[in-house]
């Protein structure tokens, strides 16, 4: 790993990170593309989301740190008997729908064949020297960012989430998780609007939302990188990570831009463009 491909990598994770583009596959596609591969290249992945973390805690940390008085008063409320699920609101009711949310990954922890957990079973698409399952899952979130623009032009979105919108936020997010080539940000934000839920709300949620999934992919991925014994360089790792840190904050500020803007559909038609020519350099063989 040099330094001028981790920089590279560094910008295509910051960048796509926070745009509807997905990370995952534009990584998989850019390692793939320089021959950076292997255990290594997979915990350099994880690394490297962890610098987008840095970002979105630069970025929201006003509402974080609320986020966190609020977690303690809400702890105080249940022990203290003044909870009331119904009269929920602000953000303690962020903080309980995020439960809600991330209850769908859990199922990629559920052990498969060969005693393999689906998490590490899905990650091998991202290893293997194909990249059609990139192309397949690039056009299914192109369709995603589509259909919420049809939906957003249909009805207003004002409100914030509910119950049945954090879980379905959080099946789009464990879909994101399994397969590279469809954005994180962009499937949990399509289907909060889908459901609709305020364009701007979503974004906060969303980025938010990443944290502790973010947090957990790295502190499993440094488990199975030690025992694997993987290999990573240290300063091209450190730059990469810097560098996706600082593209991720200007692409925050820029995703909620275009949100104000309503430009969300043109990401749906990229990738929807990026897909089918990487559905047809993988049946190529290129």
């Amino acid at each position: 790993m040099s330094v001028i491909k981790a920089i590279i990598l560094g910008i295509v994770q910051g960048v796509t990170e926070f745009l509807p583009i997905s990370s995952s596959g534009h990584l998989s596609l850019f390692q793939h593309f320089l021959n950076v591969g292997g255990e290594g290249s997979l915990l350099f992945t994880v690394l490297l989301h962890l610098g987008t973390l840095i970002a979105v805690f630069i970025v929201f940390h006003k509402t974080i740190l609320e986020l966190i008085v609020e977690f303690f008063s809400l702890i105080k409320d249940i022990f203290t008997g003044k909870f009331k699920f119904k009269q929920l609101k602000g953000k303690k009711k962020m903080l309980v729908m995020f439960v809600f949310s991330c209850v769908p990954l859990l199922f990629l922890l559920i052990p498969v064949g060969g005693g393999e957990k689906l998490m590490d079973v899905l990650a091998g698409l991202s290893e293997d020297d194909s990249i059609l399952a990139e192309g397949i899952c690039f056009v299914i979130t192109g369709i995603l960012l589509l259909a919420s623009t049809y939906v957003s032009k249909k009805k207003e979105l004002t409100r914030s989430v509910n119950t049945l919108d954090a879980f379905a936020i959080g099946i789009a997010q464990a879909f994101a998780a399994g397969f590279p080539g469809i954005s994180r940000s962009g499937s949990t934000i399509s289907t909060g609007m889908i459901c609709g839920v305020s364009k701007q709300y979503m974004v906060e949620y969303s980025f938010i939302l990443g944290i502790p999934a973010i947090l957990v992919a790295n502190i499993v991925e440094f488990k199975d990188a030690v025992q694997a014994d993987a290999e990573i360089e240290i300063l091209p790792t450190i730059i990469g990570v810097a560098v996706a840190a600082a593209a991720g904050v200007a692409c925050i500020k820029l995703l909620q831009w275009i949100l104000k803007k309503d430009m969300w559909k043109y990401f749906g038609i990229y990738c929807l463009i990026i897909g089918t020519i990487t559905i047809i350099l993988s049946i190529l063989g290129l």
